[in-house]
């Protein structure tokens, strides 16, 4: 069908306005988010500055689910810090609490012994420099939580296929939020805080019964008039999906925590610029489908090489287009339902994104 014969055909939808005259503000719209996030990930590579003399002692608390085996590596660059007080601390039984991974968080803050604490994900790898530029920012009185962007790794081509969303979207919208007023942020791989302030917040008890535990946490420091913000260093942690099936499950699981804890949800789509692409393709618009993909492949180079330094985004740049396709197959599953898919086990929430015991 010729350029013209789409236009005929989308206009002759009852009662719609032709779609060719949409294209432009929709074009706009998602070409524009592409290019901001461009300028985003700019900001990620500003130059370090530390101020040596703020060395706290740090508690770095890890919550392992049973069974689970660390990487030597990732608990290697863990231990080896250069920082002159800390600990880290692992743990795999914990509180009942319907969020077991906060569960372990309680065990693990009551044998803490420092009055600065990070919650960060078992299997990440971190550099010689992570504690020190983690901790930097929490000098300043007026911010209450540090996390961190990180980079995914996997062996099995499902996971890559899972690791490349991580470095060309998701990562990308963290490095966004700060610039659209989104400073209650937290990623689950780091988020340093306070002593003092997680017991003003109503410590880890307060987000027990949620199961975006990491995203509630950033929300009660902001609530206390504090900032969340990203520290200026890449952690990496390690995806073990070895089927398409799993990074479904994970990536619906991902999706409906994320409707459940933020109104925003429903107006993720403007982000999936090949979406828009194919739309535009269909509909007889191949430049402007073309411009869309232009900026949406020169963000994912920013961001997934340039910054994160993820070796598989030049390897894989050919499965951008489907893995944004497959972005948006996973926001419609995640409009809908009420259940998770978390540890082998079904979970079922309520419209706060609390779990139901």
């Amino acid at each position: 069908m010729g350029r013209s014969g789409a236009r005929r055909l989308w206009s002759r939808a009852p009662g719609a306005l032709s779609v060719f005259w949409l294209w432009p503000a929709i074009a706009a719209i998602a070409g524009g988010y592409q290019v901001f996030a461009f300028l985003a990930c700019l900001r990620m590579l500003r130059p370090v500055r530390l101020n040596p003399p703020f060395t706290p002692g740090v508690s770095v608390l890890k919550p392992v689910r049973p069974g689970d085996a660390l990487p030597e590596e990732s608990v290697k660059s863990n231990q080896e810090q250069d920082y002159p007080e800390f600990e880290v601390l692992y743990g795999t039984v914990g509180a009942a609490t319907p969020n077991r991974k906060v569960g372990k968080l309680i065990e693990l803050g009551r044998q803490a012994k420092y009055p600065v604490l990070i919650i960060a994900d078992s299997d990440i790898k971190v550099p010689p420099d992570y504690l020190r530029r983690v901790v930097a920012p929490l000098e300043n009185p007026a911010i209450g939580l540090v996390t961190c962007v990180y980079r995914a790794r996997a062996e099995h081509m499902a996971g890559r296929f899972e690791a490349l969303g991580v470095a060309t979207d998701f990562m990308p919208s963290t490095f966004v939020a700060p610039f659209v007023g989104v400073d209650e942020f937290a990623l689950g791989a780091t988020m340093a805080v306070r002593r003092t302030d997680l017991e003003r917040m109503g410590g880890f008890a307060a987000i027990a019964d949620y199961i975006a535990d990491d995203y509630q946490l950033g929300r009660r420091i902001h609530d206390l008039g504090l900032k969340c913000v990203l520290a200026d260093v890449v952690v990496e942690t390690h995806l073990t999906a070895d089927r398409m099936s799993a990074v479904w499950k994970h990536q619906v699981r991902w999706a409906r925590t994320l409707r459940f804890s933020r109104a925003a949800y429903a107006g993720l789509p403007v982000t999936h610029a090949t979406t828009w692409a194919l739309l535009a393709l269909l509909s007889g618009e191949p430049w402007v489908a073309a411009g869309l993909m232009v900026v949406r492949y020169a963000m994912a180079i920013m961001a997934g090489w340039v910054v994160l330094r993820s070796g598989d985004v030049l390897k894989l740049w050919w499965l951008i287009p489907a893995r944004d396709l497959f972005a948006t197959a996973v926001w419609c599953a995640g409009m809908f339902g009420h259940t998770v898919d978390w540890a082998g086990e079904r979970l079922r929430l309520d419209a706060q994104g609390r779990i139901l015991r």
